[in-house]
């Protein structure tokens, strides 16, 4: 039966796109053929005439089977805002249905896939559901990308509140660390592992390149 995870985080700008590379390499060091998905994105751009985004073009790149850009960003959108702003400026309107068949289509393909959120938890997707909604319909466990700054204590306990307001299962959070010198990084991280009663499924380092193999060494998954 295939596994499949929703990456969330606490912001945008937070390392989910390589947390998320860095679970799907965990994975297929572990034997299992993985694909990701990032239903939705905006700040695209024009690559041979279709608009992809940087982020879902990672997740394509390194998953296990080769897959048409389409199946993994349905949803892509040129402006750098909320996705439900975008998607309303060139008259779309983004269908959770649409995602939920998608992903139905991809997890018949892998052991494992993993989707990745646009910005936090309750960012809007059109006028009546947000990201939250659409984890409650792929009824996938959530795991919870916390970018480590100043400020990251409050955001991510309001994270995890909603979540569990929502109902959905949390498999855990991971530590993305953002800035080069955090200060009090690990009486940060201490802080959390108390206060959210999630267990805490790796410290990504802060790094100015993306090295997939790197980071999955700092993953570990309870099976």
């Amino acid at each position: 039966m295939t596994q499949g995870y929703f990456i969330t985080g606490t912001d945008t700008g937070i390392g989910k796109t390589w947390s998320t590379i860095a679970l799907m390499q965990y994975f297929k060091n572990h034997g299992k053929t993985v694909l990701g998905m990032k239903p939705v994105a905006s700040g695209c751009i024009e690559l041979d005439g279709q608009l992809k985004n940087e982020d879902a073009l990672l997740i394509q790149k390194y998953a296990s089977v080769s897959l048409p850009y389409q199946d993994i960003n349905p949803y892509a959108f040129e402006l750098p805002v909320s996705p439900h702003i975008a998607a309303q400026a060139v008259g779309a309107n983004i269908d959770l249905d649409e995602i939920v068949s998608k992903y139905q289509q991809l997890e018949k393909q892998a052991d494992v896939v993993l989707v990745e959120g646009v910005g936090g938890w309750r960012v809007p997707l059109n006028a009546h559901q947000d990201v939250a909604d659409l984890a409650r319909q792929l009824d996938l466990s959530v795991i919870v990308v916390v970018g480590m700054r100043l400020g990251c204590i409050n955001q991510a306990k309001l994270t995890f509140a909603a979540i569990q307001q929502a109902g959905v299962i949390c498999s855990g959070w991971i530590a993305s660390c953002v800035e080069q010198d955090m200060l009090m990084l690990e009486e940060n991280i201490q802080t959390l592992s108390l206060a959210v009663n999630m267990p805490l499924l790796g410290v990504l380092p802060y790094m100015n390149h993306l090295d997939p193999e790197r980071l999955s060494r700092e993953i570990a998954i309870e099976s």
